[in-house]
């Protein structure tokens, strides 16, 4: 640890000494003060170094939210070491290609998504050590041997958490058709988490609802933005709108972040029953103008505040309150620099859209072994976003869509890149080619669509080529539409004309 430095275990260290007594996270019948999570993450921590865990190393983890998972951030950040938190809905080789770029010395997996590496251990050279929470056949050794009881002073080395090294990696969709691994570092996180104290005032009085999973950076920054404040997180495994409504109602909950339709569906949950939500106070995520609304009419004690954000930016970089300026997304939150470039990176003026790039304590550290695309992303002093918008007088950001480059769609919150589902659709022996974008969807925000041409004589149905994806990659990332088409247009040059495509076919 250095002079200078403050690091998420100087965090967890003041919250138990100034809130020992107070819960730090729920989680079904378990409630943890801060107390008791410091010393948790103390045992863990000296646990994993008893499994040669040090400065850099790399932990794999696969499951749902739990209080492990908890714990595991803490530890890794205890010993500087780096935690890989795997989307356990990707298809079993989508892990697998994961795992195999980080190259981590122990993996930590759920019972339920052991099954997601069984049968490929031997091909994961770098894994020393693997645990299953919750159970679990070989190779996967009981969790709790990484909590045994011997004496955390003994086996515990130094703190080892510089704030500005790497701390997590969040793997973004396959742009290009590649995953790659987003290294965010401890001080960006507490910087982002810091934005959220400032814009909404949190203090040790306030509950985070923890709905969205701890592999996505939405989760992880809201648990740590309520953790700084010396307050507490309720955990849920999954989403389930009573079950939320009815954590909302018995713990107090004030704060939490959600994607479409997590919202709508709360309310749904509530319906008749308003004072169910009365103890919120501030939501934030993605979601309809329509479903907004319809919460600042039902809860009219609470704000949704819109942002911007992404995992390589640890978090939102413009936040405001949804009614000051509905479509917005914000204004530049106080410890970043936000601007919109043209393609020479000259800023644009207001009211023209561009590039968003971004400079601030929060940018990531870069990507995992992608030094090339590392240097392109951070080249001329700032971080590029590949996604275009547009400043107004007032200084609120309007987000306008995504560069030819980093083409995404967001189902539900979900990143997921055209090019995986179309290389996925491609193998379909009836499929000649094919285009994906996203289209605007009611229920979640923004749904997949394939529009394909079939080779000569080859047919097709619609719900084929869904299954087929869905064999193939993750199931979230299969078309919601399919649109057959006898043929695809062309450019001049030949080439697909994607743009004419979207034209012709970019609504349901």
């Amino acid at each position: 640890m250095g002079l200078r430095d403050f690091a998420l275990i100087d965090v967890i260290e003041r919250n138990a000494r100034l809130h020992p007594h107070r819960a730090a996270f729920v989680c079904g019948d378990e409630r943890v003060t801060h107390a008791a999570y410091r010393a948790r993450v103390e045992r863990l921590a000296a646990g994993l170094a008893r499994a040669g865990i040090g400065s850099g190393d790399r932990i794999v983890v696969l499951s749902p939210n739990n209080l492990e998972f908890v714990d595991l951030y803490g530890a890794v950040a205890r010993l500087g070491a780096i935690l890989v938190p795997i989307n356990w809905r990707l298809s079993a080789e989508e892990v697998f290609v994961i795992a195999a770029d980080a190259a981590p010395k122990i993996v930590v997996a759920e019972a339920g998504a052991q099954p997601l590496l069984q049968g490929r251990h031997r091909a994961l050279s770098s894994v020393e050590r693997w645990y299953g929470i919750g159970g679990g056949a070989a190779p996967f050794a009981p969790y709790s041997e990484l909590m045994a009881a011997e004496a955390a002073d003994e086996t515990l080395p130094p703190a080892d958490s510089e704030a500005s090294a790497g701390f997590v990696m969040i793997y973004t969709a396959a742009v290009g058709g590649r995953p790659r691994g987003a290294l965010l570092s401890q001080a960006g996180l507490i910087a982002a988490g810091m934005q959220l104290l400032h814009c909404w005032s949190l203090t040790a009085e306030d509950v985070n609802l923890g709905a969205l999973p701890l592999f996505h950076v939405a989760g992880l920054g809201m648990l740590m933005a309520a953790q700084h404040a010396g307050g507490a997180t309720v955990i849920m495994p999954k989403f389930e709108a009573a079950a939320a409504v009815a954590h909302i109602r018995r713990e107090r909950i004030s704060v939490l972040a959600e994607f479409a339709p997590m919202l709508g569906a709360l309310l749904d949950a509530a319906e008749g029953r308003a004072g169910d939500l009365a103890s919120l106070r501030m939501v934030t995520g993605l979601d309809s103008a329509e479903t907004i609304m319809r919460f600042e009419r039902e809860c009219p004690q609470a704000r949704f505040w819109a942002v911007y954000g992404q995992a390589e930016t640890s978090g939102f970089v413009t936040m405001g309150p949804f009614r000051d300026k509905p479509g917005a997304a914000g204004r530049p939150t106080f410890l970043n620099t936000v601007v919109v470039l043209d393609e020479a990176d000259n800023e644009v003026a207001l009211g023209e859209a561009g590039e968003i790039a971004v400079r601030g304590p929060a940018v990531f550290n870069g990507y995992w072994n992608c030094a090339s695309d590392t240097a392109f992303t951070f080249r001329n002093g700032w971080h590029h976003t590949g996604d275009y918008g547009v400043f107004d007088a007032d200084g609120y950001l309007w987000y306008k869509g995504r560069s030819p480059a980093k083409e995404l769609i967001k189902p539900g919150g979900e990143n997921v890149y055209p090019v995986e589902v179309e290389n996925a659709i491609a193998a379909h022996p009836a499929i000649a080619e094919v285009v994906v974008l996203g289209v605007p969807d009611a229920q979640w925000g923004e749904a997949i669509k394939a529009v394909c041409a079939c080779k000569s004589g080859q047919t097709a149905s619609a719900q084929e080529v869904i299954d087929f994806v869905g064999s193939r990659i993750a199931r979230y990332k299969r078309p919601k539409y399919v649109k057959f088409v006898a043929a695809l247009p062309r450019t001049a040059a030949g080439a697909i004309d994607r743009a004419k495509v979207k034209d012709e076919h970019g609504h349901r």
